[in-house]
This record gives C-alpha cells, structure tokens and sequence, in this order.
C-alpha cells in the first residue's frame, strides 16, 4: 500500500479535496438537503478513487519519458518500485470502485461518471498532443467542488460552477510553474507545455493571469450567497498565498519551485476551506 500511495503521491490530493468539502458543505448549507455521513463518505471515496486513478494511469503511460528525464527517473515504475502492469491494474481497480461508488449516491453522478473519468484520464495524453494540456489538469481537479455539490443535490447550480472555474485556473497556473522545471527536456523530446512552446517568462504570465481569474472566482460566490467575515478572510489568504508563489520564483530562479507548488498551494486550498466551513458554521451558530 505504501508503494502504491507513492506512485499516486497520496499527499497532493490536499489539492482539490478541500474544494470537494466546500462543494458539499455548500450544498448541505444552501439547499434542504442535509448532512449525512454516508454520502460524505461516498464523496471523499470519490475524489480518491479518481484520482488514484488519474496518477496511477499518468504514471504508467509517461514510464517511459519519465526514465530519459534525470528529474524524474527516480518515480516508481521507471525505478522498478512497481511494474507497469501493476499500475495499470491498479486504475482500473480504481475506476471500478469511483463508478460502484457513484451508483450508491445518485442517478446523475452515475450517469456523468464515465465523462469525470474520461477527463481526468485523457490528461495523460494532452502532453502528447497539446500545451493546453495544463488547462485538462485544472478541468480534472476542477471538477471536484462541482460533483461534491451533485452528490448531495443531484443538481447542478451556479455558484458550484464558480469554484469549479477557481479550482480550473488556481491548478493550470501552478502546473505551469511546475511544468518550467522541464521547459528543455519537454522541447527536446517534442512534449508540449506552456513553457516549451512559449519559454518560461511568459509561461509565468500566463500562470499569473490563471491566478488572478481564480482568485476572481473564489470571490464572485460573495454576490450569490450570503458569506460573513470568516469567508473573506479565506480569501485574501488565498490571493496572498497565490501572490507569495509568484514571487519566489522567476524565469532564471526555480530552486522554490517545490515549495511554491506543493508547501504554498496546499497551504492555500486548506486554509481556504477552513474558513469557509467556519463561515458556514458561524452562521448557523447565530441562527
């Protein structure tokens, strides 16, 4: 298990889950649904089992670039950690278990789950094809604050919508700012990113045009529901921490790369959603 953990990197689905919690806290707070363990439980199996296997698929099908890249032949399959066919045995596992998942919680998440897989697998060939391969990331993770809320409802609304679009362009602009550590690796092998079709000082442009959008869309749900103080405070920590990543790393400085992409972005999606749900919960407490 402690392999298979490693090869999904586990500890980056601190990324989009707190942004799954908020979409189904937001159902739970503005609709008549109500809370239940059950589907809370079924939603966090949901968004790990999803992205178990969208690494575990990436994983295996990059096995072969990630050997010829110094940086990342130490990943497990081309160190031997884990064989491909297990890898690949394990997405499917995964795959199964997201569908089986979604058919105890409710007809459209049912329905729309071979669309959420497809998405979040098909990022795994973009690299091949497009520099917009970034933007599938962001639509992947994107779509988590968005299927928490269609668990609980079955429905779909605007102001889940608003965070899935947060969550978009908040993932396509820190995965360009990771992608810069291999702008000359990408462009030798005919890999495509931001960064090896435009060089890496407009890449951080458009990485902080993403920021800025996402930083816009955490903050336009404000105008459709009622939020209180503790809501924008989360949010100006989140613009700060988004504004913090920019500035520790440059086009001819990326040694805080790591810290910018895991330390500072985790950091960000986490404190965030605590302050939502403290919003939520104050708000009942005044009630």
């Amino acid at each position: 298990m402690k392999k298979y953990m490693s090869l999904v990197l586990f500890a980056h689905s601190i990324f989009a889950l707190p942004f799954a919690v908020i979409g189904f806290f937001l159902a739970v707070s503005t609709t008549a649904f109500h809370f239940e363990w059950k589907l809370f439980f079924l939603m966090l199996l949901c968004m790990v089992t999803a992205r178990n296997a969208a690494m575990a698929f990436n994983r295996y099908l990059d096995r072969d670039v990630d050997a010829l890249n110094p940086r990342t032949a130490i990943r497990d399959i081309p160190a031997g950690k884990i064989s491909p066919s297990a890898a690949l045995i394990f997405t499917v596992v995964n795959c199964v278990v997201f569908v089986l998942a979604t058919y105890f919680i409710n007809p459209m998440c049912l329905l729309l789950s071979p669309i959420a897989l497809f998405v979040v697998l098909f990022y795994s060939y973009m690299k091949r094809i497009s520099p917009l391969c970034h933007f599938v990331l962001g639509l992947g993770l994107g779509l988590a604050p968005v299927g928490a809320y269609l668990a609980v409802t079955g429905q779909f609304d605007l102001v889940p919508i608003w965070y899935g679009l947060a969550v978009l362009t908040w993932v396509s602009g820190f995965d360009i700012i990771y992608a810069l550590q291999d702008e000359e690796f990408d462009r030798a092998h005919k890999l495509q990113s931001i960064p090896a079709n435009f060089g890496a000082k407009r890449a951080l442009r458009i990485s902080e045009v993403l920021h800025l959008l996402s930083f816009i869309f955490v903050l336009l749900p404000s105008i459709f529901i009622e939020v209180g103080f503790f809501y924008y405070i989360g949010v100006a920590f989140y613009g700060a921490l988004l504004i913090y990543q920019h500035r520790i790393v440059s086009a001819t400085d990326l040694s805080r790369v790591d810290r910018a992409f895991m330390t500072t972005n985790g950091i960000a999606s986490v404190v965030f959603a605590c302050f939502y749900l403290l919003d939520v919960l104050s708000g009942h407490w005044m009630v």
